[in-house]
């Protein structure tokens, strides 16, 4: 028999027409404004029906972009630190240069000789080692060795 009550509508916001936009914007771990990054390592390291959804997603995203003119991209692990407690090599990797003045104080600059105001609350991004843990790095390669222990000593069993 046909059922002449409305069909029910889920309860709850509608559907975002720009689900990946909202998503980012949460601010999850490796979005930035301009990129999302995976570490290939935590990737590799998922259940494989997991890994397998991700390479049919990854595919139809290449295969849609393919036609595009790709550059090659680095990423470098990164985090955010006070100008003033970077040490020289931090400081000209972000283009900066630490002097004293003639009346004695701390004086930052940037590369075109421009004194940085407020040093000490300015916060850049810089490069850092790369907070992944290696066990990550290859489920293949870290497995642990299977079987029996070895008898110490050299004694045969």
């Amino acid at each position: 028999m046909f059922n002449h009550d409305p069909i029910p509508r889920p309860s709850g916001p509608p559907a975002s027409s720009t689900p990946v936009r909202d998503y980012v914007a949460a601010g999850a771990p490796g979005v930035s404004a301009d990129y999302v990054v995976i570490p290939r390592a935590l990737a590799e390291a998922m259940p494989l029906p997991f890994q397998q959804h991700l390479v049919h997603l990854l595919a139809d995203f290449h295969r849609t972009y393919a036609h595009l003119k790709w550059p090659v991209y680095r990423v470098v692990p990164s985090r955010y630190e006070k100008l003033a407690d970077l040490d020289e090599e931090q400081l000209a990797e972000v283009g900066a240069i630490m002097e004293i003045d003639s009346d004695g104080s701390l004086v930052y600059r940037d590369r075109s000789g421009r004194k940085i105001e407020n040093a000490e609350d300015r916060t850049v991004l810089v490069s850092c080692l790369d907070p992944i843990p290696a066990e990550y790095a290859n489920a293949n390669q870290s497995t642990p060795p299977r079987g029996f222990p070895a008898p110490l000593g050299g004694e045969r069993v």
